[in-house]
């Protein structure tokens, strides 16, 4: 019973089960924008709904709904969730600047210490 606690209170499944909730709600926010620019687009080019759309008897239309649906939804994720939380990590948790790697700094502390006992002699 300890074992099955642990494992329903670590941090990491309880945050996957709220990104799983948060990220099914923002599935319908953007299923919601998408039609709605869907809508415009057929108001524009008189059909939102390419399905129908036959060139010379090739049946693309599904292929351009899908492709402009897949165009709006990367356009909301990138501009509503990808460039602010890029924005908010830059801001809120800088890039720490890259010092020497820990072998290389252990390697000029023995050069630094050894430089310092230049002038004296002892023998081991």
């Amino acid at each position: 019973m300890t074992g099955f606690k642990n494992f329903i209170l670590r941090g990491n499944l309880v945050e996957l089960a709220v990104a799983f909730i948060m990220a099914t709600a923002f599935a319908a926010v953007v299923t919601a924008f998408t039609a709605i620019v869907l809508d415009l687009v057929g108001k524009a080019g008189g059909s939102s709904d390419f399905s129908n759309y036959t060139p010379g008897g090739v049946h693309v239309g599904v292929f351009i709904t899908a492709v402009i649906t897949f165009l709006i939804i990367a356009a909301v994720v990138y501009y509503l969730v990808v460039t602010p939380y890029t924005k908010a990590k830059e801001r809120f948790f800088p890039d720490e600047p890259e010092g020497a790697p820990a072998d290389v700094a252990l390697l000029e502390e023995i050069r630094d210490l050894l430089a310092r006992q230049g002038g004296s002699s002892t023998t081991l």
